[in-house]
């Protein structure tokens, strides 16, 4: 049985936050958490709280099973809203600056046994 965790509305542009996903997609969960842990940007703590929330949701619903089986098994980063600024610019004018936000959703479940 899978596991779902959500994060919304986090301050970072979507496009900065796919460069973490793609890294642990469909990864075992232990070795993403390994990845995220030692990633030097900034994104990576909020997306290792993420798997570690989807780990445990995993686990509630689950109390008989063995997490070390658990893989990634779906991660995606969508567009949130996009706060609108202005800067200022040469000749009275204004630059528009967008300030992106994104939401992660991420899916874990159990390995996929071969016959």
């Amino acid at each position: 049985m899978e596991a779902v965790a959500k994060l919304n509305n986090y301050p970072t542009s979507p496009r900065k936050m796919r460069l973490l996903v793609d890294l642990i997609r469909g990864m075992e969960v232990e070795k993403a958490l390994a990845v995220l842990e030692h990633n030097p940007k900034h994104p990576a703590v909020p997306l290792r709280k993420l798997v570690l929330s989807a780990i445990n949701n995993w686990k509630q619903k689950n109390e008989a099973g063995d997490e070390s089986t658990l893989v990634v098994k779906t991660i995606m980063v969508d567009a949130a809203r996009v706060i609108k600024r202005m800067r200022p610019a040469p000749q009275g004018r204004g630059y528009r600056v967008r300030k992106r936000s994104n939401h992660v959703t991420v899916v874990v479940d159990q390995k996929a046994i071969k016959n």
